[in-house]
Protein backbone atom coordinates (compact mmCIF):
# COMPACT_ATOMS: atom_id res chain seq x y z
CA UNK A 1 0.00 0.00 0.00
CA UNK A 2 1.55 3.39 -1.41
CA UNK A 3 0.03 5.97 1.85
CA UNK A 4 1.45 9.23 -0.74
CA UNK A 5 0.10 8.18 -3.93
CA UNK A 6 0.35 11.61 -6.62
CA UNK A 7 1.09 13.39 -3.06
CA UNK A 8 3.69 16.12 -3.93
CA UNK A 9 6.25 16.77 -1.53
CA UNK A 10 9.26 19.33 -0.85
CA UNK A 11 12.12 18.65 1.35
CA UNK A 12 14.44 21.48 2.22
CA UNK A 13 18.08 19.99 2.72
CA UNK A 14 17.87 16.34 0.87
CA UNK A 15 21.18 15.67 -0.91
CA UNK A 16 22.14 13.64 1.79
CA UNK A 17 21.45 12.24 5.69
CA UNK A 18 18.02 12.66 7.00
CA UNK A 19 16.72 14.50 3.86
CA UNK A 20 17.96 11.76 1.60
CA UNK A 21 16.18 8.81 3.44
CA UNK A 22 13.22 11.26 3.65
CA UNK A 23 12.76 11.71 -0.05
CA UNK A 24 13.09 8.35 -0.60
CA UNK A 25 10.34 7.19 1.23
CA UNK A 26 8.19 9.37 0.31
CA UNK A 27 8.99 8.32 -3.13
CA UNK A 28 8.55 4.80 -2.37
CA UNK A 29 4.52 5.56 -0.79
CA UNK A 30 4.12 6.92 -4.26
CA UNK A 31 5.22 11.15 -3.87
CA UNK A 32 6.44 12.87 -6.15
CA UNK A 33 9.68 14.78 -4.51
CA UNK A 34 11.29 17.97 -5.15
CA UNK A 35 14.11 18.50 -2.78
CA UNK A 36 16.71 21.71 -2.22
CA UNK A 37 20.70 21.21 -1.91
CA UNK A 38 23.36 24.15 -1.35
CA UNK A 39 26.56 22.64 -2.23
CA UNK A 40 26.13 18.98 -2.96
CA UNK A 41 25.35 18.93 -6.42
CA UNK A 42 26.61 15.77 -7.61
CA UNK A 43 24.86 13.89 -4.47
CA UNK A 44 21.76 15.87 -5.31
CA UNK A 45 21.60 14.94 -8.63
CA UNK A 46 22.11 11.02 -8.27
CA UNK A 47 19.53 11.39 -5.86
CA UNK A 48 17.38 12.97 -8.05
CA UNK A 49 18.09 9.84 -10.77
CA UNK A 50 17.36 7.51 -7.65
CA UNK A 51 13.82 8.77 -7.09
CA UNK A 52 12.79 8.83 -10.82
CA UNK A 53 13.70 5.12 -11.58
CA UNK A 54 11.21 4.40 -8.55
CA UNK A 55 8.35 5.70 -10.62
CA UNK A 56 7.27 9.29 -9.66
CA UNK A 57 8.70 12.63 -10.33
CA UNK A 58 11.62 14.29 -9.09
CA UNK A 59 13.53 17.10 -9.62
CA UNK A 60 16.49 18.64 -7.69
CA UNK A 61 16.86 22.35 -7.30
CA UNK A 62 19.90 24.54 -5.91
CA UNK A 63 18.10 27.20 -3.73
CA UNK A 64 19.05 28.31 0.01
CA UNK A 65 16.07 27.65 2.44
CA UNK A 66 17.57 30.64 4.78
CA UNK A 67 16.57 33.11 1.86
CA UNK A 68 13.26 34.25 1.53
CA UNK A 69 13.24 35.26 -2.22
CA UNK A 70 14.61 31.76 -2.98
CA UNK A 71 12.15 30.08 -1.10
CA UNK A 72 9.00 32.16 -2.77
CA UNK A 73 10.48 31.42 -6.20
CA UNK A 74 10.97 27.53 -5.64
CA UNK A 75 7.33 26.86 -4.35
CA UNK A 76 5.79 28.80 -7.29
CA UNK A 77 7.78 26.64 -9.49
CA UNK A 78 6.60 23.77 -8.07
CA UNK A 79 3.33 24.89 -8.50
CA UNK A 80 3.55 25.43 -12.18
CA UNK A 81 5.37 22.31 -12.90
CA UNK A 82 3.76 19.89 -10.65
CA UNK A 83 0.17 21.77 -9.69
CA UNK A 84 0.45 21.27 -5.93
CA UNK A 85 2.11 21.26 -2.50
CA UNK A 86 0.44 18.48 -0.50
CA UNK A 87 3.48 18.27 1.54
CA UNK A 88 6.30 20.10 2.94
CA UNK A 89 9.05 18.89 5.05
CA UNK A 90 11.65 21.72 6.61
CA UNK A 91 14.95 19.70 7.19
CA UNK A 92 17.64 22.10 6.18
CA UNK A 93 19.96 22.70 9.02
CA UNK A 94 23.62 23.08 10.36
CA UNK A 95 25.37 23.06 13.39
CA UNK A 96 28.22 25.71 14.16
CA UNK A 97 28.49 24.38 17.95
CA UNK A 98 30.94 26.05 20.30
CA UNK A 99 31.14 28.21 23.64
CA UNK A 100 28.60 30.90 24.27
CA UNK A 101 32.08 33.19 25.26
CA UNK A 102 33.65 32.30 21.45
CA UNK A 103 30.55 32.23 19.12
CA UNK A 104 30.29 35.04 16.72
CA UNK A 105 27.24 37.18 16.24
CA UNK A 106 27.83 35.64 12.25
CA UNK A 107 28.05 31.88 13.51
CA UNK A 108 25.12 32.77 15.62
CA UNK A 109 23.53 34.45 12.33
CA UNK A 110 23.77 31.07 10.10
CA UNK A 111 22.68 28.70 12.27
CA UNK A 112 19.12 31.26 12.99
CA UNK A 113 19.16 31.52 9.56
CA UNK A 114 19.71 28.01 7.96
CA UNK A 115 17.56 26.74 10.93
CA UNK A 116 14.87 28.46 12.09
CA UNK A 117 14.27 31.04 9.48
CA UNK A 118 14.69 28.62 6.28
CA UNK A 119 11.01 27.42 8.90
CA UNK A 120 9.31 30.53 8.52
CA UNK A 121 10.25 31.21 4.82
CA UNK A 122 8.92 27.85 3.58
CA UNK A 123 6.22 27.65 5.91
CA UNK A 124 5.12 31.24 4.47
CA UNK A 125 4.78 30.25 1.10
CA UNK A 126 3.17 26.39 1.10
CA UNK A 127 0.43 27.63 3.13
CA UNK A 128 -0.72 29.43 0.58
CA UNK A 129 -1.20 26.28 -2.20
CA UNK A 130 -2.41 24.23 0.77
CA UNK A 131 -4.95 26.51 1.98
CA UNK A 132 -6.50 26.71 -1.43
CA UNK A 133 -6.95 23.04 -1.41
CA UNK A 134 -7.79 22.79 2.17
CA UNK A 135 -5.53 20.30 2.82
CA UNK A 136 -1.59 19.82 3.37
CA UNK A 137 1.03 18.27 6.08
CA UNK A 138 3.92 20.81 7.47
CA UNK A 139 6.76 18.65 8.96
CA UNK A 140 9.56 20.99 10.65
CA UNK A 141 12.51 19.22 12.04
CA UNK A 142 14.02 20.02 15.12
CA UNK A 143 15.99 18.11 17.45
CA UNK A 144 16.14 16.41 21.13
CA UNK A 145 18.85 19.32 21.97
CA UNK A 146 15.67 21.51 21.33
CA UNK A 147 14.08 19.94 24.31
CA UNK A 148 17.14 19.76 26.65
CA UNK A 149 19.56 22.57 25.66
CA UNK A 150 23.37 21.49 25.29
CA UNK A 151 26.76 23.04 26.40
CA UNK A 152 28.50 24.38 23.16
CA UNK A 153 25.12 24.45 21.64
CA UNK A 154 23.20 26.92 22.38
CA UNK A 155 22.86 28.43 18.92
CA UNK A 156 22.01 25.53 17.50
CA UNK A 157 19.72 24.25 20.76
CA UNK A 158 17.96 27.90 20.64
CA UNK A 159 16.76 27.19 16.67
CA UNK A 160 15.36 23.87 17.57
CA UNK A 161 13.59 25.15 20.42
CA UNK A 162 11.93 27.87 18.12
CA UNK A 163 11.07 25.67 15.65
CA UNK A 164 8.79 23.73 18.19
CA UNK A 165 6.97 27.04 19.16
CA UNK A 166 6.38 27.69 15.78
CA UNK A 167 5.23 24.42 14.87
CA UNK A 168 2.51 24.63 18.02
CA UNK A 169 1.43 28.52 16.91
CA UNK A 170 0.96 27.05 13.08
CA UNK A 171 -0.83 24.45 13.88
CA UNK A 172 -3.34 26.16 16.01
CA UNK A 173 -3.89 28.77 12.65
CA UNK A 174 -4.44 26.28 10.37
CA UNK A 175 -6.33 23.52 11.57
CA UNK A 176 -9.37 24.59 10.94
CA UNK A 177 -7.74 24.91 7.03
CA UNK A 178 -7.27 20.87 7.48
CA UNK A 179 -3.52 21.93 7.42
CA UNK A 180 -1.37 19.95 9.86
CA UNK A 181 1.87 20.85 11.45
CA UNK A 182 3.91 18.77 13.49
CA UNK A 183 7.66 18.38 14.67
CA UNK A 184 10.29 15.50 14.83
CA UNK A 185 13.06 15.78 17.11
CA UNK A 186 15.52 13.56 16.60
CA UNK A 187 18.05 11.66 18.76
CA UNK A 188 21.71 10.93 17.51
CA UNK A 189 21.38 9.74 14.34
CA UNK A 190 23.95 8.44 12.36
CA UNK A 191 25.08 11.03 9.65
CA UNK A 192 27.77 12.73 8.22
CA UNK A 193 27.05 15.48 10.61
CA UNK A 194 27.23 13.14 13.62
CA UNK A 195 29.76 11.13 12.56
CA UNK A 196 32.37 12.23 14.98
CA UNK A 197 30.05 11.35 17.88
CA UNK A 198 30.60 7.80 16.98
CA UNK A 199 34.64 7.75 16.88
CA UNK A 200 36.62 6.71 19.77
CA UNK A 201 35.53 6.38 23.68
CA UNK A 202 32.98 8.98 23.90
CA UNK A 203 30.06 6.71 21.78
CA UNK A 204 30.30 4.50 24.53
CA UNK A 205 29.38 7.32 26.85
CA UNK A 206 26.07 8.12 24.64
CA UNK A 207 25.00 4.87 23.78
CA UNK A 208 24.71 4.37 27.76
CA UNK A 209 22.64 6.98 27.86
CA UNK A 210 19.94 5.81 25.30
CA UNK A 211 17.47 3.33 26.65
CA UNK A 212 17.22 1.25 23.05
CA UNK A 213 20.56 1.30 23.21
CA UNK A 214 22.05 2.63 19.76
CA UNK A 215 22.32 5.40 17.42
CA UNK A 216 19.23 6.40 15.50
CA UNK A 217 18.66 5.54 11.39
CA UNK A 218 17.96 8.21 8.75
CA UNK A 219 15.51 5.75 7.81
CA UNK A 220 14.15 5.65 11.82
CA UNK A 221 13.37 9.38 10.95
CA UNK A 222 11.91 8.79 7.80
CA UNK A 223 9.41 6.19 8.88
CA UNK A 224 8.11 8.92 11.51
CA UNK A 225 7.87 11.72 8.53
CA UNK A 226 5.85 9.21 6.32
CA UNK A 227 3.54 9.01 9.35
CA UNK A 228 2.81 12.55 9.87
CA UNK A 229 3.09 13.53 6.19
CA UNK A 230 0.09 10.61 5.44
CA UNK A 231 -3.43 9.93 6.01
CA UNK A 232 -2.63 7.63 9.15
CA UNK A 233 -1.83 10.59 10.75
CA UNK A 234 -4.53 12.35 10.07
CA UNK A 235 -6.12 13.36 13.69
CA UNK A 236 -2.27 14.54 14.41
CA UNK A 237 -1.06 18.27 14.65
CA UNK A 238 0.74 20.76 16.63
CA UNK A 239 2.84 17.62 18.19
CA UNK A 240 6.66 17.14 18.68
CA UNK A 241 8.06 13.06 18.33
CA UNK A 242 10.73 12.69 20.01
CA UNK A 243 12.46 10.11 17.36
CA UNK A 244 15.40 9.86 20.16
CA UNK A 245 15.02 6.04 21.55
CA UNK A 246 13.84 7.17 24.40
CA UNK A 247 16.79 9.79 25.45
CA UNK A 248 14.78 12.56 27.11
CA UNK A 249 12.87 9.99 29.46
Amino acid sequence: MKLLENKVAIVTGASRGIGEAIALKFAEHGAHVVFTYLSSEEKAKALEQKLQVMGVKAKAVKSNAGIYEECEALVNDVIKEFGAVDICVNNAGISKDNLLLRMSAEQWDDVMDINLKSVFNMTKHVIRPMMKAKSGAIINMSSIIGITGNAGQSSYAASKAGIIGFTKSIAKELGSRNIRCNAVAPGFVETDMTSYLKDGEGAKGYIEKIPLGRFGTAEDIANVCLFLASDMSSYVTGQVVSTCGGLNI
